[in-house]
């Protein structure tokens, strides 16, 4: 039995060891696919959780039952990792049970020997129960107990030497885990032995030794998939969790080597210990924060306690998510080459892309800017673009060893950290490529970084393609809508520009007529307004400068048909009562003269034009007749309000389309009744404003 004044360190050990190997041999458990190996590793884990159970159960009632209980599943623990690497052992590590195979070994006869003699010891190791307590002693149990631990350590050291060197990376972690918990169990008991009882310190760690071999036991189920056990380790943790243990172990030496220099520094002892602590911290945080030692422990767990270098599925979100949730406001190239590098603990590069039959550098991020040019019939671009592999432009400069790889640019040789050259190639074109800085680190260049570094860079080159041809459809977007307001343009001055030349051609006659001379002073007034707001307009976008306001179509009306009957004297008007609608004053006497306009060029010298408004509903209606040539229907239902569709010979095309745009705007709608030969019939239909009843001089008073 252990005196009380143990009890609470054991507690705490056998705790922290329940959670630990509870927690692990559920995850084993999830992932065990079946198969003897898995089994009998999920089997050994669970005894050990038993054992701990155990353990932590007598130092809470410390009784002789509880105590008996842990002494067996104690033994069973070790009997069943011994178990595990017996049937290691039998296995063998041949390649092909390296590689994966998928044929469980079979038992022969000389395993089942020895698992009986594990057997016959396990039943001999209940001597130590109360009924069998007065025959045998408990240095007898210990003694079996003792053996346990020295035919584990046989074991393991029998695997190490049969497993070829290899194969042995895969099964060391194990061995050496195993290993020092048979050590630990072998100092335990060959103590027991010599004074009849357990060391109660000694038994009080024997809870968190067990907790300690979790990750040499995960290392090694990671690297042997024939285990048949999916066990998957977070990078991240696993680089957090050495590093907390590395500050830890720091500031553990510290502060031992600061009670050294306050209990023998004398007078000067607690300064220079609090000098000490301060500059051990400040160290401390230096080296966390440094890129450069990060980098080297990342590469070094990589290494040495995963299969592959990089955990694809962490790797390939942070990549696509830096590419596609960057700041809107930082350069997305420079976002390329910081994803790039990363992989590869570069500290910096620069992006070149294909720009008029050469290569210009678009961006750097922590690397020089170089303004020369790299041709696009040059060796490094033909090359990347042929092989698509990633160069190493630092061999290329010094007799290539790999591969015979391209001569470098005169511009990257004169770079001397240039060290890696990515192709960007989306499609079967190179459209670009990354130039990466020198490592922070010694990184061996595999095939694994290399073909993560090709596969990412094809990524990276689709991702700047689409972002490339989006860029130019907006450019052609923008040069489209300005050609179009450019035809709006013409096509007022256009009318302006008759309306001046038929004033000027009457000037000639009525010159000196007073009432000729005030109708042409108004008109020169009006196409002069008209101007000044075409220009406003065009700085102002496709938006209307004015907004709209409640107006009298009547009077609009009117002064179009005043305005056109000097055209045509077959033109009239007819109008019941003052029209409210809402829209802007210019622009509705624009679509009310283009419309009437369009009417008059369709109709003979002799034909009838009538502009009739009128109410119908709740909605303004202005109904432009004439016995015209007509259009056909199918002219109307396909192309009379589209753009540059016109039956006019010298005309655009773009007043019916920009009458109509604009009338639909407004919520209104235009229809259109034609015949070839009989004429046409156009309604525009307009709403009025919520206040219907405006009076006739509000009206005027808007217009």
């Amino acid at each position: 039995m252990l005196s009380e004044t143990h009890l609470t360190p054991a507690f705490w050990s056998f705790a922290v060891a329940l959670l630990a190997l509870g927690g692990f041999s559920a995850q084993l458990a999830l992932g065990w696919r079946g198969g003897i190996r898995g089994s009998t590793l999920v089997g050994a884990v669970a005894l050990s959780v038993a054992c701990a159970a155990a353990g932590l159960a007598f130092t809470v009632w410390r009784s002789e039952f509880a105590w008996e209980i842990w002494r067996l599943t104690d033994f069973a623990r070790t009997v069943g990792w011994s178990s595990f690497v017996l049937l290691l052992l039998h296995v063998g590590r041949s390649p092909a049970s390296s590689a994966g195979s998928a044929r469980e070994p079979s038992i022969g006869p000389r395993s089942i020997a020895i698992v009986g003699v594990i057997l016959a010891l396990a039943l001999f190791a209940v001597a130590w129960t109360p009924a069998t307590a007065a025959m045998i002693s408990a240095q007898t149990g210990y003694a079996v107990s003792l053996g346990a631990a020295v035919f584990g350590l046989v074991c393991v050291e029998q695997l190490l030497r049969a497993t070829p060197g290899e194969f042995r990376w895969g099964i060391k972690p194990l061995s050496i885990g195993l290993g020092g918990l048979f050590v630990f169990d072998l100092y335990m008991y060959a103590d027991a032995v010599l004074f009849g009882q357990l060391d109660p310190t000694t038994w009080s760690a024997h809870g968190a030794v067990q907790a300690c071999l979790i990750p040499f036991v995960a290392v090694s189920t990671v690297r042997n998939k024939e285990w048949t056990v999916d066990l998957a380790i977070s990078r991240r943790v696993v680089f957090h969790s050495t590093t907390l243990l590395g500050s830890g172990l720091y500031l553990l030496t510290v502060a031992g080597v600061g009670y050294y220099i306050r209990y023998f520094g004398g007078n000067w002892g607690a300064a220079i210990q609090t000098a000490l602590l301060f500059g051990a911290l400040v160290l401390l945080g230096t080296l966390i924060t440094s890129g450069t030692l990060r980098s080297k422990l990342r590469v070094f767990l990589n290494k040495h306690f995963f299969s592959y270098r990089y955990d694809y599925r962490e790797e390939w979100l942070r990549f696509t998510n830096l590419l596609g949730e960057g700041d809107p406001q930082s350069n997305i190239y420079q976002r390329v080459v910081a994803a790039l590098a990363d992989f590869v603990e570069s500290p910096g590069g620069a992006v070149w892309m294909r720009r008029d039959g050469a290569f210009r550098q678009v961006a750097q991020w922590n690397a020089p800017e170089i303004q020369d040019l790299v041709p696009a019939d040059s060796a490094l671009p033909k090359f990347l673009e042929r092989k698509a592999w990633v160069v190493d432009l630092h061999q290329q400069e010094g007799g290539s060893t790999r591969y015979s790889g391209p001569e470098v640019p005169p511009c990257l040789a004169a770079w001397p950290a240039a060290w890696l050259a990515v192709p960007l190639i989306a499609g079967d074109r190179l459209i670009g490529f990354v130039v990466l800085a020198d490592s922070r680190v010694n990184l061996e260049l595999d095939w694994e970084v290399l073909d993560l570094l090709k596969t990412s860079g094809r990524q990276a080159a689709s991702f700047l393609a689409q972002i490339e041809a989006r860029e130019a459809l907006l450019e052609v977007q923008k040069f489209a809508a300005f050609s179009q307001m450019s035809a709006f343009v013409v096509h007022d001055l256009k009318n302006l520009v008759a309306q001046l030349a038929l004033l000027l051609k009457n000037a000639e006659r009525h010159r000196d007529d007073r009432e000729f001379q005030r109708d042409m002073m108004d008109t020169v007034r009006h196409a002069t307004e008209r101007m000044h707001r075409l220009l406003a307009q065009l700085r102002a976008g496709e938006s209307p400068i004015e907004h709209a306001k409640p107006l009298d179509l009547s009077v609009i009306a009117r002064r179009v048909v005043q305005t056109k009957s000097a055209q045509h004297s077959g033109i009239a008007i007819e109008v019941d009562g003052p029209i409210a609608v809402v829209g802007h004053e210019d622009r509705l006497e624009h679509v009310v003269a283009h419309l009437v306009q369009n009417a008059l060029d369709a109709t003979a010298a002799e034909g009838k034009i009538l502009v009739d408004v009128r109410r119908e509903g709740e909605r303004a209606v202005m109904e432009i007749a004439d016995n015209g040539v007509g259009m056909t229907p199918e002219f109307v239902q396909t192309r009379l309000f589209k753009p540059f569709q016109t039956t006019k010979r010298t005309g655009m095309g773009i007043g019916a389309y920009e009458s109509y745009q604009y009338v639909t705007g407004l919520g209104g709608e235009i229809s259109v009744q034609s015949r070839p030969g009989r004429g046409t019939r156009l309604k525009v239909y307009l709403p009025q404003p919520a206040r219907a009843d405006l009076s006739a001089s509000d009206l005027r008073e808007s217009v």
